[in-house]
């Protein structure tokens, strides 16, 4: 960035005592050269201008963990006009450093050093379900999940009670930043375990059913006993 500034004002200083310089028709390409760079260079000096500002603001570095507007992945390239990130499917995506400064970025990296970042899930349970029952198997299966911390201990929030179920969200602090896809995808799978274990229906987004004493929707092979007809979602 130095090496340009000091190329630009000599340019500058030297400008004038070009031969010709004088002269109308010399004059009148440098204004049409200088008309053309303006127009076909103004992204590319906001890019620039972005840059410059992403440097000295310092969001994140190369190799942090982040997600920018809608794209989650690992930063691999940091330039003065754009930014490379890696997603969790291994696409290269270019973002431009003016669409980086606009958008919103959450850095998962720098949060993972101290206590941990917090994933979280939902999962809506009937009315007839306690409430303590839900929360302890939700804890549970985040026990159960690799990559979750015991310390700071999971938790769990009613996010809402509406018409026909509650909105439990289990919480879990985690420093394995890199791997949250496969530790939601562990926690998802033994959130089923455990519910199916102690005979809890995941209502999600919700069943109607007439209740006439038949079985329940968890599956047949992981209760004792008990045959009837399946549940249809409305």
């Amino acid at each position: 960035m130095l090496r340009v500034l000091v190329y630009a004002f000599v340019f500058v200083v030297i400008f004038p005592y070009s031969p010709g310089s004088d002269s109308a028709v010399f004059q009148g390409v440098s204004i049409f050269i200088g008309i053309l760079f303006s127009l076909g260079s103004s992204s590319a000096v906001a890019n620039a201008v972005a840059g410059l500002v992403i440097t000295y603001m310092r969001p994140f570095k190369v190799g942090d963990r982040v997600k920018i507007s809608e794209i989650t992945g690992d930063i691999i390239e940091k330039s003065f006009l754009v930014t490379r990130i890696k997603t969790v499917k291994n696409e290269i995506i270019t973002l431009p450093n003016a669409s980086v400064l606009s958008s919103h970025t959450m850095n998962y990296s720098t949060v993972q050093e101290n206590s941990g970042v917090i994933l979280h899930t939902t999962i809506t349970i009937g009315y007839n379900e306690p409430w303590r029952n839900v929360h302890e198997a939700l804890i549970q299966a985040a026990h159960n999940t690799s990559g979750i911390l015991h310390d700071p201990k999971p938790f769990v929030l009613q996010k809402s009670l509406d018409d026909f179920y509650i909105a439990y969200e289990i919480n879990g602090y985690t420093r394995d930043v890199h791997y949250m896809d496969f530790i939601y995808s562990d926690l998802h799978t033994n959130i089923q375990d455990v519910f199916a274990e102690k005979n809890i229906e995941i209502m999600s987004p919700h069943y109607r059913s007439l209740r006439d004493g038949d079985s329940t929707t968890i599956p047949i092979q992981d209760i004792d006993s008990g045959d009837g007809h399946h549940k249809k979602k409305s």
